[in-house]
């Protein structure tokens, strides 16, 4: 893991206008992390999302095996 005072140590090297420009991706990283984890909040489950999207009631067939194995369940 790099340290605080690695990357402050490593500035201190670097022109103002170089120093400039590692504030501006910092600042976005800083917003993309922030948007990745508002993101991930709202994509939580929520109980009944799928409500109504199975069609009822099911077919005759629907406990038979299927066709795709029946090698396996000789």
């Amino acid at each position: 893991m790099i340290s605080e005072a690695a990357i402050l140590e490593t500035l201190k090297k670097l022109s103002n206008a170089a120093k400039l420009e590692v504030l501006h991706y910092a600042e976005f990283l800083v917003a993309k992390e922030l948007e990745n984890s508002v993101e991930n909040a709202e994509k939580k489950r929520q109980a009944g999302a799928l409500k109504g999207t199975f069609v009822l009631p099911l077919p005759d067939d629907f406990d038979e095996p299927l066709d795709d194995f029946k090698e396996y369940m000789e």
